[in-house]
């Protein structure tokens, strides 16, 4: 129960910064005397708009020009999808906040063996600190709304003993460990508030939301609007999942009005945290986005659709506000994705997630700037960076430089 509903605990419940400024928090949980040991909260995300930097694409810029777009874009939270090490040594001393990934394929080794976990973390993450920010380890992606049993049983002990290894290395206050979700999970999602997790997935999913929720990790759940309406055009309104002026709609459970699917499909993460019995947990979005090509059978796959959407979000995102269900939880999102990737498998979609081409330029105007310009807008220089009142090292400037020199 938490302090609020408790004033007779007032006098042992504690809550206070610790030293790593916007990075960590340590806060005693209110329990029966004597005093339990403090639960020290990793906070991996600043603001509210971050981004995931994928690279399966033999075409996009490398990682120093990388560092240049976003420093210019003052997009300070990254996701990406393994632990390169070129982008490891291009973000250092950027000021960047970078979660990295641990791929699905290691899950079944590194759940039976801690000393896996412990070499990988050596080789990916202990070299490159303090000067890199990584600020988050994310233990496989979308696990368990896949078809591998295998994986489901695996997924737990292998965010364990990640996070296990990182205390050992006195790195668990610094780094989150999470597990990012599909929509896969839900057994239904409509109305929002009559979301639950999956029958077949819950013996899984329980013990991994309680260690979430002993080390203070969110629930990250992938969504997307423009899948769901790609699915059944018919029957969704495009302006409702595009965050556009729509008549919405309305829960009757909950008696609350949703006029777009974004905060819909938030909200209803948040009823099946409520129903398996963990409504304090935080709900993060690591991926949302919008393609802006796709094949005849992907619906509402435009630039146009892509653009607003994008626009739309980062509008909203910026407002710093809630969902209906949770006024007072300050939405946070990363976008899918930085780059097209023409080497994805699967439908067209799969490569034109991008807010920018391979080349760098923009893949339609919604703020940015590209390394190269486009139809749509302006290139950005190195003078654009600094002017935007980010400071960098020597060695720093000499790098974007070089890198901005070879893209124009």
């Amino acid at each position: 129960m938490a302090c609020h509903q408790q004033k007779h605990c007032i006098q042992r419940c504690w809550n206070w910064t610790c030293l790593r400024p916007r990075r960590c928090f340590l806060r005693w949980v209110c329990s029966p005397l004597p005093l339990q040991p403090p639960v020290l909260i990793v906070e991996a995300f600043v603001g509210t708009y971050g981004i995931n930097y994928g690279k399966i694409a033999d075409n996009i810029p490398p990682p120093e020009s990388v560092v240049v777009l976003l420093r210019a874009a003052k997009i300070k939270n990254v996701r990406i999808y393994d632990a390169d090490h070129s982008v490891l040594k291009a973000f250092k001393d950027s000021g960047l906040e970078i979660v990295i990934g641990i791929g699905n394929e290691y899950l079944k080794d590194i759940s039976v063996n801690e000393d896996r976990a412990m070499d990988w973390i050596k080789e990916n993450v202990q070299p490159f600190l303090p000067g890199t920010r990584i600020r988050g380890i994310a233990v496989g992606n979308e696990v368990l709304g896949g078809s591998d049993p295998e994986l489901w049983e695996a997924l737990l002990g292998a965010v364990k003993n990640v996070y296990n290894a990182l205390s050992r290395l006195h790195l668990q206050n610094l780094i989150q460990v999470s597990s990012p979700h599909s929509q896969g999970v839900f057994a239904n999602s409509f109305p929002p508030s009559s979301c639950i997790f999956k029958e077949t997935l819950v013996q899984y999913i329980k013990p991994l939301l309680e260690f979430s929720s002993q080390i203070g990790t969110p629930f990250f759940i992938n969504a997307y609007p423009f899948l769901a309406y790609m699915s059944d055009p018919e029957h969704i309104d495009l302006n409702y999942a595009l965050l556009q002026p729509n008549a919405g709609i309305h829960d009757q459970k909950t008696n609350l009005h949703y006029d777009n699917m974004f905060d819909a499909q938030i909200d209803a993460a948040y009823a099946a945290l409520d129903a398996a019995g963990f409504g304090n947990m935080e709900v993060i979005v690591s991926e949302t986005g919008w393609a802006s090509r796709g094949d005849e059978n992907e619906a509402g796959a435009t630039v146009g659709n892509a653009r607003t959407y994008n626009s739309n979000l980062r509008k909203r995102l910026a407002k710093k506000k809630g969902t209906p269900f949770r006024p007072k939880r300050v939405v946070k999102a990363y976008i899918f994705a930085l780059f097209n990737e023409d080497l994805k498998p699967g439908p067209t979609s799969e490569r034109n997630f991008g807010l920018f081409k391979a080349d760098g330029s923009i893949s339609y105007d919604i703020g940015f700037k590209g390394l190269k310009p486009s139809s749509a807008s302006s290139s950005l220089s190195l003078k654009d960076v600094w002017r935007q009142g980010w400071s960098a090292p020597y060695s720093m400037v000499a790098i974007t430089c070089a890198a901005v020199l070879l893209l124009v």
